[in-house]
């Protein structure tokens, strides 16, 4: 039996279990030791093992694709000896959290790996971004964590009734996911967010200045992030955070924090939108068409349920955007795809040319 595989051993606050240990048995036959990526920094990064945290290099794994480097959260075989050490590889991920980035080239950006909570922080210090919150979701869904919405700064919104609806809103735009309003200064709703989370890895995610540092540090029972003040402005902030850190809770489970996330671009994440906009979903399989685009067909029953106000327009509206966006961003790197949309594009074009033709004869 491997060592790894005892009750109690060194990593298990980490999340290291039985199925880790299986996975890892070739490489423990081997003499590497096993370990958590706690923070990845250029081309190096700080692994916890049973021997302690140590500096590793990870450029014997890497790859042309980004989204298979070494990142925070990833369980990894070390070699137990050298100057400097290397990583040799990592174990397969049960989960990623990945984001397209701004480059033109439409790379996938990887932030999280082996989560099994995403929470999403939105600060009531300023006005709810419903579509941003959505945004965040349809990531979370996607990486197969189970996505939290915590409303942060609670204390800010004194009264009950305002606190209630706002998180009535947010519970709309958020089907199947907890809403949890709290404050880290007066420690409302704490508890129950730790309930939540003990036992698992939890990735912390947000704008800047929607209060991540500061629940983290809540979270975590001591300053560990350094906090800046937002503007008053806008209630933005700058990126206090700058690396992803992972970091063991002591309530159980660990947690990891990543910089404030100006740009949420989508990566492959149909069905983490479909997901979040079950109700559309649901409702589109009483579409006359299977096809049925939702924005003029007959018997169209999304369309049927904005007219009879059973769905707010503005979820329709986000929810072809976030389809278009997704869209654009697979079909950048899926020559099939492309094909199909400049086919449709043609279809449109076709039918647009004969209607305007139409119209000029009825002249």
């Amino acid at each position: 039996m491997s060592s790894f595989s005892l009750p109690l051993h060194p990593l298990t606050s980490y999340g290291w279990d039985d199925a880790w240990a299986d996975e890892f048995a070739p490489y423990d036959a081997e003499g590497l030791l096993a370990g958590r990526v706690i923070r990845v920094d250029r081309g190096q990064c700080d692994v916890v093992t049973a021997d302690g945290v140590m500096r590793a290099d990870t450029s014997f794994v890497t790859p042309n694709d980004p989204l298979r480097v070494v990142c925070t959260g990833d369980w990894v075989a070390v070699e137990p000896t050298g100057n400097p050490r290397y990583v040799r590889t990592y174990l397969p991920r049960r989960t990623a959290f990945v984001r397209s980035t701004s480059s033109k080239r439409s790379e996938g950006q990887i932030l999280a790996a082996n989560v099994d909570y995403a929470v999403v922080a939105v600060s009531l210090a300023v006005e709810l971004d419903l579509g941003r919150v959505e945004r965040f979701l349809a990531l979370a869904w996607e990486s197969g964590a189970q996505p939290v919405v915590v409303l942060t700064k609670a204390d800010l919104v004194p009264d009950p009734a305002t606190l209630g609806h706002l998180v009535e809103d947010t519970g709309t735009t958020a089907p199947g996911v907890p809403v949890l309003p709290v404050s880290a200064n007066t420690g409302e709703g704490l508890d129950v967010l730790e309930a939540v989370l003990s036992g698992g890895t939890t990735v912390l995610l947000g704008q800047s200045g929607a209060g991540k540092s500061t629940l983290a540090n809540a979270l975590l029972g001591e300053d560990v992030m350094e906090v800046q003040t937002t503007r008053d402005v806008d209630g933005k902030g700058r990126h206090t955070t700058t690396t992803r850190n992972l970091l063991a809770l002591p309530g159980g489970g660990v947690l990891i924090d990543t910089p404030g996330l100006r740009g949420v671009g989508l990566w492959d994440a149909e069905t983490g939108v479909g997901q979040v906009f079950a109700e559309i979903e649901q409702l589109a399989t009483h579409c006359r068409f299977h096809d049925c685009a939702h924005t003029a067909e007959p018997g169209c029953a999304v369309l049927a349920a904005v007219d009879s106000g059973t769905l707010p327009e503005r979820r329709l509206d986000s929810y072809r955007k976030l389809l278009r966006e997704n869209q654009r961003i697979v079909a950048k790197t899926d020559a099939r795809l492309r094909a199909e949309i400049r086919k449709d594009w043609k279809r449109k074009g076709a039918e647009g040319r004969a209607a305007m033709e139409a119209k000029r004869g009825r002249r």
